[in-house]
């Protein structure tokens, strides 16, 4: 028999991520991106591989998967990755509270995480702001990589390694189910015939197969900076986080002090709710720290980018870190798609097309399980 054909739709990190777990086991593989090259948000992210995000459960267990994966891939494909684990860090009585309560119930909720000193916070990371440190909570699963050179590189690697064929700078205007097969019509008028077509389009799902996401489903933008390199004796270390980011992932849910912290930032700093600012840090192979981030939603979105946004990130940054230099590189935006429930969407249009989607910015994180999961299914 022939080798099944399938088609790839955008060449972010979903797209690559499936069109890996495809050609690996043996399916003929073609990739489609709109671009030149992948511009969207897989370029645009802090380069985190981030379990102690995920809420807890199956998609920890399926971020510490990827994790797996992703050290294959690279090990593989010679791309640099490193495994630095992460400190969330404590400046405030209500941050260390919470962080006390997580890593007490760490067990029972089967996180790989532990409860630091302040002494211990310093000795992993000489990025640390001293002044009102408390302590921290280590978590040694997180990893590093730079999404642009990352999303660069694995098409080539791909196209050497596994067959993978891309066509950059082609759009699909159709995507139609005939009988046994899908047809595929391009922005350069071409029909193209596959078994199976996988849309990994981000936020422009919407454009192809706008009932596919769910009503809930929405658009958000996040700012983000990144530094020019540090000095080449300076290194963060770990993924750093500040105490805003509790109130930002669910997985902190099951903390009791929670909302008292909550309450603590809406009353003091009402305009970080209003711009959904939280903080982190991570460090690349080029010695940059990116920095972010900021949340706005819908129709609150436009393509200008706000300088207080900005200044606020810079702001709460320099209250729980350190860095050498902080002067600024770049400034940009990314765009995602968030639901409030699913941390992946995944739905069936037509038949023998199926449409992929990370939400919440997961899509580092979790990519390469759940496309594993699906080729592993249908192999």
């Amino acid at each position: 028999m022939s080798k099944k054909r399938v088609a790839v739709l955008g060449a972010g990190i979903f797209g690559l991520a499936n069109a890996w777990a495809a050609s690996k086991r043996g399916f003929e593989v073609t990739v489609f991106e709109k671009d030149p090259f992948a511009i969207g948000a897989s370029v645009r992210n802090f380069g985190m591989i981030w379990p102690i995000g995920q809420r807890v459960g199956e998609t920890y267990r399926l971020a510490l998967e990827s994790r797996r994966l992703w050290l294959d891939l690279c090990r593989e494909a010679g791309i640099w990755i490193r495994e630095c684990g992460s400190i969330h860090l404590a400046h405030r009585d209500d941050e260390f509270a919470v962080l006390e309560e997580f890593c007490g119930q760490s067990e029972e909720l089967a996180v790989d995480c532990k409860l630091l000193s302040r002494q211990e916070v310093v000795a992993k990371s000489p990025a640390a702001n001293l002044g009102g440190l408390l302590g921290g909570m280590w978590s040694p699963n997180e990893c590093c990589v730079n999404p642009r050179k990352v999303i660069a590189s694995l098409p080539s690697w791909l196209e050497r390694t596994y067959g993978v064929r891309f066509h950059f700078g082609t759009s699909i205007q159709s995507i139609q189910s005939e009988s046994d097969t899908v047809e595929l019509r391009s922005s350069s008028h071409l029909k193209h015939s596959f078994d199976q077509v996988i849309v990994c389009a981000g936020a422009d799902i919407e454009r192809l197969f706008p009932e596919a996401m769910n009503a809930p489903a929405k658009a958000c933008k996040l700012q983000m900076l990144k530094t020019v390199p540090q000095p080449k004796t300076f290194s963060v270390g770990p993924h750093l986080a500040g105490g805003l980011t509790l109130r930002h992932y669910r997985n902190f849910e099951c903390c009791p002090s929670l909302p008292a912290l909550q309450n603590r930032i809406s009353q003091e700093t009402p305009e970080l709710d209003a711009y959904g600012v939280h903080v982190m840090i991570a460090q690349n192979d080029d010695g940059e720290v990116v920095l972010g981030d900021s949340h706005e939603y819908g129709a609150s979105i436009t393509p200008f980018d706000k300088t207080y946004v900005d200044e606020l990130i810079l702001r709460e940054l320099r209250k729980i870190v350190q860095l050498p230099d902080w002067s600024i590189r770049e400034r940009w935006h990314g765009v995602y798609v968030k639901h409030p429930d699913q941390p992946v969407v995944l739905s069936e249009p037509q038949p023998s097309v199926c449409v992929f989607a990370a939400t919440g910015g997961t899509g580092m994180t979790l990519s390469m399980a759940l496309a594993d999961q699906f080729w592993r299914e249908r192999a």
